[in-house]
């Protein structure tokens, strides 16, 4: 007799969930208790685990379906495991295949390992196989990275789990995978060769450009090729350092970094171009079409979530800059030797952010439901743009923080997240956001909120304006600010002074050091 698997309980917040994860597949056998499906509602991860040990006979409700409390998600029959199973025949095969290749002699003598992605925090379903940075038959040392894993937050890398090569890759680069995927076998003391067995396709070495393209005189590994088709990059102008002047994908990030990469010049006809995910269109009007990352993705459903849900209003006002600049220009060298880092305006904004946010925790709580959570801390999101997008890493205890350290914080995010090598916890948990746009020249912009944070501050370009200075006109260094804030939690008389106390702080740094 079946026995039904149901969705839990949800409590009365809670109105529907969706199917995050099957952790078994039909013709799995499993035990009592053991996690069977993690259903995901708008705030937490539940498990369900099995009622009865058995065989899953049956799924009714499929990864990503919606869900409603109680509801029958599936069926447990009695008895083992079906050999294979219906659902298992493609691991079965690939099993097979990797239990021969097991039973071989791999390259160079060495112990065989399976290359896995990482394991995903709960919040992340699944990743893509951003770039594979060796392939087959190169030589890598233990802890090497060999590939890079690209989710909707952050990229996660995966490093080598001994001194030897890779013998086959079974994730392509593009290819989706999930928590803990085989991407890749792995030999231990291999290297510039693969298992060329006679009932087997040698596996080509990076001498044999296995995935590469020849550019011009150019040869292109595959993530190199990628990375300039995405940023429409001129091949010829990138020095490569890999075997025989293979451009690699560290290649192209220097060209960048360095400032030496140029643009590519619209190509004539019959011109080798470099292949993208999609090809431009030759002639006057040309188009290229390339898939969004999972990181734009996640960005865009949330600022049209924040839009949708969050009663928006900005408020704006400007600050006078002489006092913060005339500071900074008199202690900046001294800072610099002092705490080896410089002295820029962020930190002044950050404690100035923190000071205000105490005196309004409103500004500094945020929405659960019908619940309002105030914090009694101050964690501090700076918004950093990248190539992949924006992040947010979020600076804690802001209060209790030095301007040195938050300095020190802010070159530290910026650094690693444009290496893609920020942490998933360092972007999670700001009660407050702060945003520059000055940094690119905007003048003035309209903010969006950071769910579930009730308010964001935009910072702007300094502009040199006349102003009226005790009844006379004076050039001054001035900033537009703005204050998004969700009128649901915020009055406006509170948002208006909030921006009021931080121009004040400004205007006066001696105020953040007396704490008046």
């Amino acid at each position: 007799m079946a026995t039904e698997i149901k969705a839990p309980t949800f409590p009365e917040s809670v109105a529907e969930g969706s199917v995050a994860a099957w952790h078994k597949k039909a013709g799995d056998s499993v035990e009592r208790d053991e996690l069977i499906v993690e259903i995901e509602t708008d705030k937490v991860v539940l498990e369900v685990l099995a009622p009865e040990a058995g065989v899953l006979a049956e799924v009714l409700a499929e990864e990503g379906e919606t869900v409603e409390s109680e509801q029958v998600l599936g069926r447990i029959g009695e008895g083992k495991a079906e050999s294979g199973g219906k659902a298992k025949k493609a691991d079965a095969t690939a099993d097979k295949q990797s239990d021969a290749k097991a039973d071989k002699p791999a390259a160079g003598g060495g112990k065989q390992h399976e290359v896995k992605a990482p394991t995903f925090p709960e919040s992340i379903q699944e990743g893509t196989v951003a770039s594979w940075n060796k392939q087959v038959g190169d030589a890598v040392k233990r802890d090497e990275v060999l590939a890079e894993i690209e989710t909707d937050k952050v990229v996660l890398e995966v490093v080598a789990p001994a001194d030897g090569a890779l013998t086959e890759i079974r994730a392509e680069e593009g290819s989706q995978v999930e928590s803990e995927a085989v991407l890749a076998l792995f030999t231990e003391g291999a290297g510039g060769s693969a298992d060329t067995s006679a009932d087997e396709t040698p596996a080509a070495s990076a001498d044999d450009g296995a995935g590469d393209e020849k550019v011009g005189d150019k040869i292109l590994a595959p993530a190199a090729r990628k990375m300039l088709a995405e940023h429409d990059l001129d091949v010829s102008a990138i020095q490569g350092t890999g075997k025989g002047g293979r451009i690699l994908k560290e290649d192209v990030q220097k060209a960048v970094k360095d400032g030496t990469a140029k643009k590519t010049a619209k190509p004539a006809a019959g011109a080798p171009k470099v292949a993208a995910a999609a090809p431009a269109v030759e002639g006057e009007r040309p188009e290229k079409r390339v898939p969004m990352s999972r990181l734009r993705q996640t960005i865009a459903k949330r600022l049209v979530q924040a839009q949708q849900t969050a009663a928006m209003l900005t408020t704006y006002n400007e600050v006078d800059m002489s006092a913060v600049m005339a500071l900074r220009a008199q202690y900046k060298d001294t800072f610099a030797k002092t705490h080896d880092v410089k002295l820029g305006f962020m930190g002044f904004f950050v404690k100035a952010a923190s000071e205000a946010l105490k005196r309004f925790p409103d500004v500094n709580a945020s929405i659960d439901g019908t619940d309002i959570v105030y914090h009694g801390y101050q964690d501090i999101g700076v918004a950093v743009s990248t190539d992949r997008g924006l992040v947010v890493p979020v600076l804690r205890d802001t209060d209790s923080m030095k301007i040195a350290d938050v300095e020190k914080g802010i070159v530290d995010f910026g650094k690693r997240a444009r290496d893609g090598k920020l942490g998933i916890d360092e972007m999670q948990g700001g009660t407050f956001t702060i945003t520059n746009g000055g940094t690119f020249g905007s003048l003035m912009s309209t903010p969006i909120i950071n769910p579930p944070q009730t308010a964001i501050l935009g910072m702007h370009k300094i502009q040199e304006r006349p102003m009226a200075v005790n009844g006379k006109v004076e050039i001054r260094p001035m900033m537009y600010l703005a204050v998004s804030y969700d009128h649901r939690m915020i009055d406006g008389k509170d948002a208006v002074q909030f921006l009021v106390t931080i121009k004040a702080l400004l205007e006066d740094p001696s105020r953040l050091l007396l704490d008046i």
